[in-house]
């Protein structure tokens, strides 16, 4: 049976006066104002993979997991976006959850763990996962195998927690 799903027509990302609107939460994040987010967003510094230089981004936590020290994201500009292909290049990165900094490794996941985890954040994010999808160009009839049809083509990455001295992976 043949897939009759439709490629999604992905946003491009904004330009002019939108850009400067888009960057204002890295801006925040700089001023110290990062924890107004909660646990909603996070800030991402990665390296560039052209200039080697440190790059910043605010994106959205779909999914966090204190015990295992993860946090899930999502490119909504799909696998063009400049911080998922500088990850690609570089996975080491480090982030801002709140007021703390975190050394993380980006793990990139499959379609198949991409459509669970958008089908599992749907519901708790009704409207969100909506606009979400609508914004890439997916079509979802609020089912959770719509969704989960929808989270199979969006590319995620997984932000696991390096551990520091002294530590081993999964203890504190």
């Amino acid at each position: 049976m043949a897939d009759t799903r439709s490629k999604p027509q992905r946003p491009k990302p904004p330009t002019s006066w939108k850009r400067l609107v888009a960057r204002l939460p890295v801006h925040l994040y700089r001023a110290g104002l990062g924890p107004l987010f909660g646990r909603r967003m996070l800030l991402l510094i990665h390296t560039g993979r052209v200039s080697g230089q440190a790059r910043r981004v605010v994106i959205e936590v779909v999914a966090y997991d204190a015990e295992r020290r993860t946090w899930t994201v999502a490119s909504g500009f799909g696998p063009k976006a400049q911080w998922y292909q500088n990850l690609r290049r570089t996975p080491q990165a480090t982030i801002q959850f709140g007021r703390r900094y975190h050394a993380v490794t980006a793990r990139f996941l499959t379609p198949e763990e991409g459509g669970r985890i958008m089908a599992a954040y749907a519901p708790k994010h009704p409207r969100a996962a909506r606009v979400l999808c609508r914004y890439m160009g997916f079509e979802t009839d609020g089912s959770a195998e719509s969704f989960r049809a929808a989270g199979e083509q969006i590319p995620f990455v997984r932000l696991e927690e390096r551990p520091g001295p002294g530590e081993h992976a999964g203890q504190p």
